[in-house]
């Protein structure tokens, strides 16, 4: 997805694109994937991805952007199959939650859909800084969609006849893995793997 920011700069404005399953609800069975940016009345702007593995989520990783994202449109990817969740920025891996059931690692399986919002969130994504509503509207852009998946319940959604089954997609690769150490040790400012009150078991393995 190519995303465009709203060009007038406010804290509060939040603007999303995500997977969510159809439960709706951020309870202990809930399933999605998330790119978040968090409003701002300077720079750098903020993202902040999520992860709700059929549990209430808790996974929050938040980087700088290296960019201006209301200059020009910048692509926004999701790639999630049996073995890995990858998200991608400008087709640069900023994050990957790996599936390791045998660690007790939770990892989405529910069936989701996709969603694009713009929406107040001064109540916690600014500090509680709040909107400055005299530079509505605010209006982001969206363009250039694509989505390669099956429908669920689909016996056939692990056969490597589809391209995201593929070996190669199983993991990074090493120019990948080089380029993901690069982004979280020059931009990533808060991962909840750090946090002792959000630590979850997928933090324990390297």
């Amino acid at each position: 997805m190519l995303i465009k920011l709203p060009p007038q700069r406010s804290p509060g404005v939040v603007v999303t694109f995500y997977l969510t399953s159809k439960t709706r609800r951020h309870g202990e069975n809930h399933g999605e994937i998330d790119f978040e940016f968090l409003g701002t009345d300077g720079d750098p702007f903020k993202l902040q991805t999520n992860i709700f593995a059929n549990d209430s989520g808790g996974r929050e990783q938040r980087l700088r952007l290296w960019f201006d994202p209301t200059k020009d449109f910048h692509k926004y990817a999701i790639l999630w199959n049996q073995f890995q969740i990858v998200l991608f920025v400008d087709d640069k891996p900023i994050r990957v939650h790996k599936k390791n059931n045998r660690f007790g690692v939770r990892y989405p399986t529910m069936p989701m859909f996709l969603e694009g919002t713009i929406w107040n969130g001064d109540n916690w994504a600014s500090g509680k800084r709040k909107i400055d509503w005299s530079k509505a509207p605010f209006q982001l852009q969206y363009q250039g969609f694509q989505i390669n998946g099956c429908e669920s319940r689909n016996k056939n959604c692990y056969s490597n006849t589809f391209w995201w089954n593929r070996r190669e997609y199983w993991d990074l690769t090493p120019l990948q893995k080089r380029s993901l150490q690069q982004v979280r040790k020059n931009y990533m400012y808060y991962d909840y793997c750090s946090d002792r009150k959000r630590f979850k078991s997928e933090c324990n393995i390297k």
